[in-house]
């Protein structure tokens, strides 16, 4: 008893004072972190914590109280539970209770608490720590394999197409991360097929297939997760091959003939897109009509480039560097020209040739207005380092080498360069404007206009405006009295060399280089001078359907049309025509090549639609003989031609033009003769023999004479052109009204002239037209005359010439004796003498009263200054065998007023009397000291005249 009882006793004192201490040491809860992040992997039981999982109470070290002795879990079905390794650290760890399946549950959260030991061994008076978040996210494993969602796949294609997309497979995967469940890859197991996979499971043919080849094709198909796993079982995919039903454009000829003056002509009436059955959601359909080869780019007016200005309303003034050669114009006759081209005047550089434009004709003020306009032809420059090529350049002439203003051509840009003079500036001004074009180097005609407005310099090409991307600055051009060069082709070197040479030549084509000061060009001119006259055309577009959409470029050369349905874009396409306003085009070959894109629903590009490629053939046009008719000869007293109006020598001229046509009538063909109207753009009259004398005859036109039309004149002493773009009609009116004067008519024997008429520049030209004017001089003695058959002067002549016949066979005799020819001739000098003095009284009353004279529509017709033929017979009291009858030819007395300037074309202006007393004294007195052989010859006032 006393044995037992000493350790018993200790037991109940160290339980006792472990009771004494109890609420004094478990007066802690436990702590735990507020969150944990876990993962495990599927089908294992482990979990990884962030933090680790560790329970911390400050009664430790005490025993119980200080110690964890479990982890609680607090959430529904969360198949996890937390374990005490140590309950001293309180050190834990959360494993699964059951399986964890990503497939079935990815993510788990729950509540964990810990809890400690209590205040002894049996637990009583524990504590527990606060709630913590626990987030666990399950790993997953590739445990499943590919699988595709069809066991079989088909498809059909059509031969002779490349696809993007034949048909796409498709295989998925049952693992739960997308690690393990995306497919990443495709492959196509069967080897040696003309097929390819993508990433996306899209099989495209990577060959053409052909029908007679092989019909169809099987290939295996496996696929790959991104983890690497294959599909275990790989799919079979059948490819049938179809034949090929051809898409492309159906019912179109190849050459399509089109006549002149039909206007706009359809081009492909029956054609039609076969697709061959395949959905489409789109078609876009280019027509190009390929006209490079004719003229200037296309068939384009060619008239000279003063008509074409005068046609499309230019203002005046421009002067023409590189006209026709003639002997007015021989600058340009060593220069290559392009004969090639039908009647348009195209000059070739080929970096050898260079003209001087002579001083008088070249613009000596540009002011800081001006325009330089001009076609170009220009490929490349040859070589690695390209000199410049220049266009025009005015440089000086001698001693220096200085370059007021030029254009020219460097590596592919345009720049044109302007130095003014230091008297207008005296600062850094703008000099050199560069543009970098493709069209400069492409080969092809444009047509380049500059305008001036300094110190701004805008370049139109083909209409288009573009401005400089390079502007440089330079000093003026101090002046001096250097004459300066103007030169085409190539730049002038005066000075700085041994010996003047050009330099700087060009290589290309130019034609209609012109330059205009003091104005700039409008836009509506350069549309109208580079614009095309054939092109594309669409008929009856309110018959096209609402989906259609079509657009031109500016030279109606390229044509798009877009839709989306087929039917509509057949529609479209049969409507398109090809039109030449010209009534005389150039004929040959146009090309038209059309390419067409077939868009598929969710696709770029399904069919492959063959490019058509056709011809259009522009007839020769009926070509128009033109003809000049009216009176050959002209005679007129010399009142008439020296009257202040003169006379018209083509008062009766009528311009015809005739084609052959022909009626087709069944199997026979009947051609024929029609009249046509048409267009000339110039007439010039020439003086044939010794030109004219500016001091005793001029050939003159009135401005008046072409208000209202289309056309110009220039006036010299070879004869007078007129030309514009106009019609025959107004051409007629203006040549009738075309006056000749000869003020001192007694030396004129006799003036011809020859007139002819073109159309296109020369392309037709009319026959030439000779016309004689001569003076009508006093009678030739006739036996007898009828005054009743003489014709009057100014009666509109009939179609033959004018003569005067001596009739001898009703009246012969013997020849009078010598004694009669003495006394008439005594008798008509004393006739002479009375009616020279009558004339002088006369005249010298005359001069206190003027009578304005009535100018009347025609001016042939003028009674006032008819001439009188008055047969005297001085013989009629003498009997004799024979009565000699003489005419005699009174000149009217022309009354001296002044007259006001009229103005003249040529810029000629006279201001003169019409004719004077003395004049008419002197020409009498020649007439009598030339001996003319006249038996007698009065001259009678035709006031004191009684009829």
């Amino acid at each position: 008893m006393q044995r037992l009882g000493v350790p018993v006793l200790l037991f109940w004192l160290l339980w006792g004072h472990s009771c004494a201490l109890g609420g004094k040491v478990n007066k802690h809860k436990p702590w735990i972190e507020t969150s944990y992040h876990g993962v495990i992997t599927e089908n294992m039981d482990t979990v990884l914590l962030d933090p680790p999982l560790v329970a911390l109470d400050k009664d430790a070290p005490v025993p119980y109280a200080g110690e964890i002795c479990a982890f609680k879990i607090f959430g529904q079905d969360a198949p996890f539970e937390a374990v005490v390794l140590n309950r001293t650290s309180g050190e834990g760890v959360l494993r699964a209770s059951g399986p964890v399946d990503c497939e079935s549950q990815k993510e788990y959260t729950f509540i964990i608490q810990a809890y400690d030991c209590g205040a002894g061994a049996t637990g009583a008076d524990w504590k527990k720590s606060h709630k913590a978040v626990v987030h666990i996210q399950v790993d997953d494993v590739n445990e499943f394999s590919p699988v595709f969602r069809d066991s079989l796949y088909k498809a059909s294609v059509t031969e002779g197409k490349i696809y993007d997309s034949i048909l796409q497979v498709e295989a998925w995967d049952q693992d739960c991360s997308p690690q393990y469940s995306q497919i990443c890859n495709y492959e196509i197991v069967t080897a040696g097929t003309p097929f390819a996979i993508d990433r996306n499971g899209n099989i495209r043919n990577t060959e053409r297939l052909s029908y007679d080849k092989q019909q169809s094709y099987k290939i295996l198909v496996s696929a790959f997760d991104c983890g690497q796993k294959k599909a275990k079982e790989d799919v079979v995919v059948h490819i049938e091959v179809k034949p090929v039903c051809k898409p492309g454009w159906q019912g179109w000829n190849k050459r399509m003939d089109y006549e002149p003056g039909t206007g706009s002509k359809q081009l492909f009436p029956k054609m039609h897109l076969e697709t061959c059955g395949g959905p489409l959601s789109g078609v876009k359909a280019v027509v190009e009509l390929q006209t490079s080869h004719i003229g200037k780019g296309c068939d384009r007016e060619t008239y000279s480039e003063k008509s074409l200005q005068k046609l499309c309303g230019a203002a005046s003034g421009s002067t023409d560097l590189l006209p026709a050669p003639s002997p007015a114009t021989n600058w340009t006759a060593s220069l290559l020209t392009d004969s090639a081209r039908d009647s348009d005047l195209i000059f070739k550089f080929d970096g050898r040739q260079a003209a001087n434009v002579p001083g008088h004709v070249v613009p000596q003020n540009l002011t800081d207005q001006f325009t330089i306009a001009t076609w170009m032809k220009h490929g490349p420059s040859p070589g690695l380092r390209a000199e410049k090529e220049t266009l025009l350049c005015n440089s000086d002439k001698t001693e220096m080498n200085r370059h007021h203003y030029s254009l020219y051509v460097h590596n592919c840009r345009l720049v044109f360069l302007l130095r003014r003079d230091f008297t207008q500036f005296d600062t850094f001004r703008p000099a050199e404007f560069h543009w970098k074009l493709e069209q400069i180097c492409d080969k092809e005609w444009h047509y380049y206009v500059i305008n001036v407005e300094f110190p701004a310099v805008t370049l139109f090409v083909d209409g288009v405006t573009y401005e400089p991307y390079l502007v440089t600055d330079d000093w003026p051009i101090h002046a001096s009295k250097i004459d300066t060069q103007l030169t085409v082709g190539a730049c002038w070197q005066g000075g700085e060399v041994a010996t003047p040479r050009f330099t700087q030549f060009f290589h290309g084509s130019l034609s209609g280089l012109t330059i205009r000061p003091g104005l700039i060009e409008t836009q509506k001119v350069i549309s109208c001078l580079q614009a095309c006259k054939e092109g594309l055309d669409i008929n009856s577009l309110e018959s096209l359907a609402k989906d259609i959409k079509f657009h031109f470029n500016p030279a109606q050369s390229v044509l798009v049309v877009e839709g989306e349905d087929v039917d509509s874009i057949n529609t479209a396409m049969t409507k398109v025509s090809y039109i030449n306003s010209r009534q005389f085009p150039t004929p040959g070959l146009r090309r038209l090549h059309i390419t067409t894109a077939v868009q598929c629903f969710g696709e770029d590009t399904c069919l492959l639609i063959p490019d058509v490629k056709a011809v259009v053939m522009v007839l020769p046009p009926s070509e128009p003989k033109i003809t000049i008719t009216g009176s050959n000869q002209l005679v007129r007293p010399a009142s008439d031609l020296r009257s202040p109006l003169g006379v018209a020598p083509f008062k009766e001229l009528r311009i015809t033009s005739t084609v052959m046509k022909g009626d087709s009538f069944g199997r026979f063909h009947r051609p024929g003769v029609m009249e046509v109207m048409h267009n000339l753009d110039y007439c010039d009259v020439l003086v044939i023999g010794e030109e004219l004398n500016p001091e005793k005859e001029s050939l003159e036109l009135h401005h008046g004479a072409l208000l209202g039309k289309h056309l110009d004149a220039t006036n010299s002493t070879s004869g007078i052109s007129i030309y514009g773009v106009d019609s025959m009609v107004h051409y007629e009116q203006a040549l009738r009204q075309l006056r000749y004067r000869n003020w001192r008519p007694a030396t004129l024997t006799e003036r011809r002239f020859r007139l002819t008429c073109s159309e296109l520049n020369g392309r037709y030209t009319s026959n030439e037209f000779n016309l004689e004017v001569s003076v009508l001089h006093h009678s030739q003695p006739v036996e007898h005359v009828n005054h009743m058959a003489v014709q009057p002067q100014y009666m509109r002549p009939v179609h033959h010439p004018l003569m005067i016949h001596t009739f001898n066979s009703h009246m012969s005799g013997a020849a009078p004796p010598a004694a009669t020819v003495v006394i008439v001739v005594c008798i008509a000098a004393l006739v002479v003498i009375v009616v020279i003095g009558i004339y002088r009284i006369h005249a010298t009353h005359q001069e206190g009263f003027r009578d304005e004279e009535d100018e009347v529509k025609d001016s042939e017709v003028e009674w006032e200054n008819s001439t009188l033929n008055i047969t005297v017979n001085p013989m009629e009291d003498i009997r004799g065998p024979q009565a000699l009858e003489e005419t005699v030819q009174e000149e009217e007395n022309e009354e001296e007023e002044d007259e006001e300037d009229v103005e003249l074309v040529g810029g000629v202006t006279i201001a003169e009397s019409d004719n004077s007393d003395e004049e008419d004294e002197e020409d009498e007195g020649r007439k009598e000291a030339n001996g003319r052989k006249q038996r007698g010859k009065s001259v009678w006032d035709s006031s004191s005249v009684t009829y």
